[in-house]
């Protein structure tokens, strides 16, 4: 029934405009304004597709809402956080990140921020 049924993402914010601003200059990602500017549209490499919609009651996702692939995880991350992006740091025996940021342990090379209504993105080296 759904097999050829594009399929997409979405998540909540607070604040549209907020996430407009931060997708679109901070992360210099594709955003339009759809459904007559009562969600965003992220357009993405690929051709993948997120939809962000505004929650008046958002509360920030748990889980990591969107992953970016990278080439290079120190300069993208060296990159964001000269605009302004703050990165998390873990130190738990289950999780930890360096001095960077960067969580080098078993698994994939990767780093956590949020956006401006919390949710949790990841940059993660291919």
């Amino acid at each position: 029934m759904l097999t050829n049924a594009k399929a997409f993402n979405g998540f909540s914010v607070g604040d549209l405009q907020e996430a407009k601003q931060f997708y679109g200059e901070t992360l210099g990602l594709n955003v339009t304004e759809e459904m007559e500017g009562m969600v965003l549209g992220l357009h993405l490499a690929g051709g993948q597709e997120v939809m962000i919609y505004a929650k008046p009651d958002h509360e920030p996702a748990t889980y990591t809402t969107l992953n970016f692939k990278v080439d290079d995880i120190e300069t993208t991350v060296k990159e964001l956080k000269e605009k302004g992006v703050t990165f998390e740091s873990y130190d738990s025996p289950d999780l930890k990140t360096d001095e960077d940021n960067i969580s080098r342990g078993e698994g994939p090379v990767i780093a956590w921020f949020t956006d401006p209504a919390g949710n949790i993105l990841s940059v993660i080296q291919e």
